[in-house]
């Protein structure tokens, strides 16, 4: 009789440890972000600027680049003294509407995080899977020009293609978005290659891959069913922590004076724009200021709480 309780003990324990299993690792990382409030709450935040970006032109009162027929320069927020419900944040140097360009800046920051960060994506898994799998002297020889490409600093390259190009048709395309892409993408694969390589390096030693290629699949089989599937967690955080980083550079190279070409608006142009005006009206440079860390601070909210969700050591003891 104490060997059938034992065997019904065991039989629900593996019950529950295959429900465990059967949820996957998708859901037992949804379940564990879920939990982090931080990480929800950043979540929130990227969510809400996503829709201010998407639907700037019905938010915004105001063409952010046009000047409203009763604005005047420097008009100053709502709560302090010559202030207006017309332009509730006040209007900058050129009587433009600051919410307005604010609402449009979010537009370009999130389109300088993603977009830049999908062509990184795209060439560094790619290149860091070839080098990967190929191994031997051609791996290399593909990491030896990784390290060519990071020996140079990131922002000097960024100062640089800015410069050196801003006037030309590829600095003038979408109103210098185009040229940051472009920097961005030639400057930035490679921390992702090294990467994926470091990974795909591990993953083709382990048995399932080594299965693989005992039953005769071809590589780009292998690659594309076992190796991938496999990166996508590293791939999904190393995201994270990028796109801020892109947001970052725009900004700095915008305050610079040297980023998206005027008069299209972002918050590293408003505060450069803000900027000689700051001891009469700081809040012009304060409110894009804050809108940037609030939008990094929000991704590193994420990108901790995905490393952790996706981590499978971190939930073995529940």
């Amino acid at each position: 009789m104490s060997q059938a309780i034992v065997q019904a003990g065991d039989t629900g324990s593996v019950g529950v440890a295959a429900t465990r299993r059967a949820r996957g690792l998708w859901s037992d990382a949804w379940r564990r972000l879920r939990r982090n409030r931080a990480a929800v709450i950043g979540l929130a935040y990227i969510a809400l600027m996503l829709v201010v970006a998407i639907f700037a032109p019905w938010l915004a009162p105001y063409d952010p680049n046009d000047i409203p027929p009763t604005a005047f320069a420097n008009t100053p927020p709502v709560w302090q003294d010559g202030g207006t419900w017309d332009y509730p944040l006040g209007t900058d140097s050129l009587a433009r509407d600051e919410l307005s360009r604010l609402i449009y800046g979010a537009r370009i920051s999130m389109v300088v995080g993603i977009v830049p960060t999908m062509i990184v994506v795209v060439i560094g898994v790619t290149y860091g899977l070839v080098s990967g799998w190929l191994g031997g002297w051609w791996d290399n020889v593909l990491m030896r020009l990784v390290d060519v490409v990071y020996a140079f600093p990131s922002l000097l390259l960024f100062i640089i293609f800015q410069a050196a190009l801003r006037d030309s048709w590829l600095g003038r395309s979408l109103g210098g978005l185009t040229l940051l892409f472009v920097a961005f993408a030639i400057t930035g694969w490679n921390g992702m290659a090294r990467l994926i390589r470091g990974e795909t390096l591990r993953l083709r030693q382990q048995e399932f891959v080594i299965a693989a290629r005992a039953m005769g699949n071809p590589p780009h089989r292998i690659i594309f069913r076992h190796i991938l599937p496999n990166a996508l967690t590293p791939i999904i955080v190393a995201v994270s922590f990028t796109i801020p980083g892109y947001i970052l550079a725009e900004a700095s190279l915008s305050f610079l004076g040297i980023g998206i070409r005027p008069p299209t608006a972002s918050w590293g142009s408003m505060v450069f724009l803000s900027f000689p005006i700051v001891t009469y009206l700081p809040v012009f440079v304060i409110l894009p200021s804050a809108l940037i860390a609030l939008i990094m601070i929000a991704f590193a909210f994420v990108g901790d709480g995905l490393r952790d969700a996706l981590d499978p050591q971190a939930d073995r003891s529940r």
